[in-house]
Parts: C-alpha cells; structure tokens; sequence
C-alpha cells in the first residue's frame, strides 16, 4: 500500500502519474515510483522519501513520448522504505511492470516456487512475486497471463500493470483494496482514490472484487477472474477539483476544520422533516419495518470511526432505547460474534474501504445479520456490500487526522436515531426539541471557530509537553478519546483519554505537577462530578484545560484555562466540544514542526489488515 496511478491516452504519462502521485500524497508513504512503457522500452524510476525526489529522478530517467506508464506511492509493509522496496517492481527481462496494493499472503509459498524456477528476487516486499508470476504466464496476451497468475494468488490486491511489448494495453485487478478507472475523452486514468482521477474526468467506474479490466486505446471490458464477463455502469464523482484544494489555508486539517460548518449543514440537508419530527433517510426507508423491530444493534469502525460509534451507543440506547454493542472491527470478525435474529450490524468508514470494517461487514452478513454502511466516499466497496446505508455528504476529507468526517458520523448517528425513536418510542414534542437544536449546530459551531487564537494560545503553553490526559463522562467520554487520538495521531505526543471516574482507578498515578489535562467540564448531570475530578488533578499540581459551557462562572476559579461552547443538551454536546479539540492538537503539531497532513506511519485509508 498506499496509493496507485495509472495511465492510457494519448497525452505524456509522466506528467499525469506525477499530478495523481501527489494528489494521493494524503494517504501517506514512504517511497514513490513511477515506470513508463517508450518506444525502447521499459523506463522505469523509483526514490525514497517526497513525490519531489522521484519527480528529479523521472525526470531524468523517463521518456517525453511515453503515453502509457503507472506509478505508486508506497508504505513499507513487507521490508523497510528502499528504492529496491519501492513499486513499481519487475519481471526479471524488465519488460512487465506492476504497482500493488494490498499484501499477498502466500508470498512466501510463491517466492520459493519462483526460486525454484531460477527467478532471482531483488527487493524483500511480498508484492514482487507478482510481476514473476505474470511473466510466467506471458505469451502475448497481457490480461491472459494476470488472470491465471492472479489465481494462484491469496490475499487482498489492487494492481496495475503494463508491458513493454503491449503499447496499447494496461490491465488491472482488485480484491479487497481499492480501485477506480476513470473514462476520458480517449484516455483512461486508474487510480485508488478519486482524487487522483478527477482533474482529467468525473465518470468512473468501480472495480469490484476478484474483478479485472482490460483498458485498450480503444475502450474496456471487464471480468471476473475466471474471465465471466461483468457489466459496469459509468457512475459520475460528485467531488470536484476546487473541493480538494486548500484554498488558502496551511494545511487540508485545517481547512477540513473550519468547514464543519458547511460539512455538518451539508449531512442534514433534505432529511429533517420538521411537520412528523423526524429523519428522512432514503437509504434506509426500505428496511424501515426491520430495523424498528430490531432487537440489537451493534456499531463497528476502527480509529475516529469507533469513537463516533460510542456516541452512537449513547444515542441510540438513551433516546431511541434499542440494546446497542460498540466493536473494534479489527476484533469482530475473530471472536466469533453472537449475531441472532433481530440483530443490526452498522459499519462506520470515512473512505468506505477500510480493511478491518469491510471484513466484519461480511462477516455480518455471512451470519444473517441485516448490515447497514455509514460512509462518506460514494461508491465505496462499504456503500456497495452492505444491504443499505447513509453517505455522510461531508465532501472529500484529504487530512489524515479525520475531522469533518467524524461530526458528520456522529449528526448521521444522530438523525438515525430519530429515524428509529420515532418509529419506537420517542414522542413528537421529544424530536421537535432535538430537530431544532440540531439545526443550531452549523452556526454554534462557526462561532466556536472564532475562538482559534485563544486556543492556540493555550497550545503555545503546553506544546512541548510530553503527556496530556483528556478526561469526560457519558456522552463526553468518547470526545476525551477522541481529542487524545488527535494529538497523538499529529502532534506525535503521548496522550490517553479516559473516563474521569476512572482516573482514580490507577491512571492517577500519572499525574505530575505541569501535566497538561483536558477536561471535558459541560453543565449537565454528572457536573459536580467532574469538578470533583479537577479538584484531584489540582491537588497534584496538574493543569486544567476545561472546554466548559458558557455563563459557567464556577469553572474559572478551576481551571488554568477555559474554551467556552454553548450551553446544549448533553447529547449534543460532542458535536461541539471535540471542535477546539481539534484545533488544540492542530496547533500543537504545527508548533512541534510535525507534518500535519501527513502525519509518521499513518495512512488515510487502511487497506490492510
């Protein structure tokens, strides 16, 4: 893994690999490479480090003519960051090229059987016994030789390859990672993310699993594996180009922050309805009567998507009153899950092509379970496996630490649950309440941007700090999570959210005298609850952050600093309250001269399990 390219037209290739390379620097990588097929052949470059250090290196080594080549951005997996490491990787003539996402999982039966054949190996990554294996088969017919190399192959693979002796052919194939071709006007652009694609056309169509695609100067077909061919529908990318730029700002993060205003008014347009109180959601209207009748629910993602999932519980079972279970996807498909009749599996994804979730969705579904997708990339192999689902409407998000996409998991969260409640037991005065509050939110939370100085004030004071704890109850418990991960994901800082009645139970020990600790100090039930919990952080010598509501006079003679938000009901309150979060872990990481987009060994979508 991480990023894929590829390209068939009538334009210079290197130029376009090199634009989508860079368009997919989002996801993260290490090593970077690019082949491009010429009219002598094979010319093929690769470097360690940023898209700019291959881009002097193909620039050197590529050809002017070239019209057909592929490129990929690498995360080490099977041996560390090299150039030998690097994709694209080769046949032993040179001749056939491969970029792989994925990891092969019998790489290693397969490496020995080629060795056995006199194949010599020149790298140590998994994905190199493919470009062997397909030349194996070889005999003119490129597509011929993928497919019966592809069958020896277990694990998961998004792949694209050319061949010097074929000008007019590029082939590609997936299973379990994903992969886009994008139809111009005479020429083809493959890539693993939309983003890579867009720039050149906004009609695409999505490779489904064990599917590959013969892309030829004169149009594509496509087929299964065991070459039955399949029918696809030219689907259009609702992203444009301009919504991928920064326009202006230092970093995608923070763009992504400040459009939570529009991101959130986005996810809700056109499915509130006011006179019956309740969410209209097409994608579930079909499945309303099973999920009313269902007996559990249980929510599942993995990072930013799980917390988003733990609101949920708290939603669905305090305001909707349906048995709810929250599951790391990486863990539900191996502990053989209870899945009985009545039971509603919700899978929550960003990109929609996260590795762990999509295998606990079929493992769901394998076990009879109705599934249903939270996800915001439109034709995302989530959207399209599970039986229905709600897209988040966020629009595209190319910062690795999610944001935008997170409050719209948790508003769609919310809107399902008064698709539910309604149906259940919630009465209409209820949902009135909640309808209006949730239509104050957009602008709650654009006041709470103004609030950017103050908060990166209060970074400028603790960012060289090592240690932070982030400490809330009920709803706030998973917002503490939440601000936690932010700053470990950006900032590279060690930092653990809990709940604060927890702290007492051994996390206390940590506290020492400058400890920077968040808490999350909202007026609601369990208020003189957490006051007792600062007055214990105090005692130690640590100091008090507290995102507390406004018109709280109470909590200034507390804390050491206070980040106001509006006074709302404790279900509302995550929807806010993780906002400065996101914008302290912002500050602190540009303060430390981390790289906040792309943050060390993280990748916006993970592929693999």
């Amino acid at each position: 893994m991480c990023g894929i390219v590829a390209y068939l037209g009538q334009r210079r290739a290197q130029p376009i690999l090199i634009e989508g390379l860079k368009r997919l620097e989002y996801r993260g990588y290490d090593s970077a490479g690019v082949a491009i097929r010429c009219a002598d052949g094979m010319h093929l470059a690769k470097a360690v480090g940023r898209i700019m250090m291959l881009e002097n290196e193909a620039a050197l080594r590529s050809c002017d003519a070239g019209t057909l080549g592929i490129a990929h951005t690498r995360w080490a997996t099977h041996g560390g960051p090299s150039v030998e490491n690097a994709h694209p990787h080769t046949d032993a003539s040179g001749k056939l090229a491969v970029v792989h996402n994925g990891i092969i999982e019998n790489h290693s039966a397969l490496r020995k059987l080629l060795e056995q054949e006199g194949v010599v190996f020149r790298s140590e990554t998994d994905s190199e016994v493919l470009p062997h294996l397909f030349a194996k088969y070889y005999r003119g017919d490129l597509a011929e030789a993928v497919r019966q190399g592809l069958k020896e192959v277990r694990g998961t693979y998004g792949i694209a390859v050319i061949h010097a002796d074929n000008p007019d052919a590029l082939v590609a194939a997936r299973n379990g990672s994903p992969l886009i071709v994008g139809i111009g006007d005479g020429e083809f652009v493959v890539a693993s993310d939309a983003s890579a694609i867009i720039a050149h056309t906004t009609r695409v169509v999505y490779l489904e699993d064990r599917e590959i695609v013969t892309l030829t100067r004169d149009g594509f077909s496509t087929s299964t594996i065991d070459a039955v061919p399949t029918s696809k529908e030219i689907q259009e990318v609702e992203w444009d180009l301009e919504q991928i730029e920064k326009k202006g700002y230092a970093h995608f993060m923070l763009k992504e922050i400040y459009e939570q205003p529009e991101s959130l008014a986005d996810t809700t347009r056109g499915r509130i309805d006011i006179e019956e109180a309740t969410a209209v959601l097409g994608g579930l209207r079909a499945f309303a009567k099973e999920l009313t009748r269902a007996k559990r629910i249980i929510l599942t993602g993995c990072g930013t998507a799980w917390h988003s999932a733990l609101i949920g519980e708290y939603l669905f079972e305090d305001l909707a009153r349906i048995p709810v279970e929250v599951e790391y996807a990486s863990e539900f498909r191996y502990r053989n899950p209870i899945i009985e009749d009545g039971t509603v599996v919700v899978a929550i994804s960003q990109s929609g092509e996260t590795a762990d979730t999509l295998a606990a969705v079929r493992e769901a579904r394998n076990k009879g379970a109705l599934t249903l997708g939270i996800v915001n990339v439109v034709g995302s192999t989530i959207a399209r496996e599970t039986d229905a689902g709600v897209y988040l409407h966020a629009g595209p998000e190319i910062g690795v630490a999610s944001t935008k996409a997170f409050t719209s998991q948790v508003m769609v969260l919310f809107l399902m649950t008064l698709f539910l409640g309604r149906r259940r037991h919630m009465a209409h005065h209820h949902a009135v309440n909640i309808i209006q509050a949730l239509t104050r939110v957009p602008d709650q939370v654009r006041d709470l941007l103004k609030q950017d100085g103050h908060i990166e004030e209060i970074a400028r004071t603790y960012k060289d700090r090592e240690n932070w704890l982030y400490l809330g109850r009920g709803y706030n418990f998973p917002i503490a999570l939440e601000g936690a991960l932010k700053l470990k994901e950006i900032s590279y800082v060690h930092a653990e959210g809990l709940p604060a009645a927890e702290m007492k139970h051994g996390p206390i020990a940590l506290i020492t005298p400058d400890m920077p600790v968040v808490f999350l100090a909202n007026r609601g039930l369990q208020y003189d609850k957490i006051m007792s919990n600062i007055e214990e952080v105090r005692s130690r010598g640590g100091r008090v952050i507290a995102v507390a509501t406004e018109g709280d006079e109470e909590i200034g003679s507390h804390a050491d600093h206070v980040i106001r938000v509006p006074d709302v009901g404790e279900s509302l309150q995550p929807l806010l309250n993780v906002v400065p979060l996101q914008l302290l872990a912002y500050h602190v990481a540009v303060m430390r001269g981390c790289a906040v987009d792309k943050p060390r060994n993280l990748a916006k979508s993970v592929t693999v399990e």
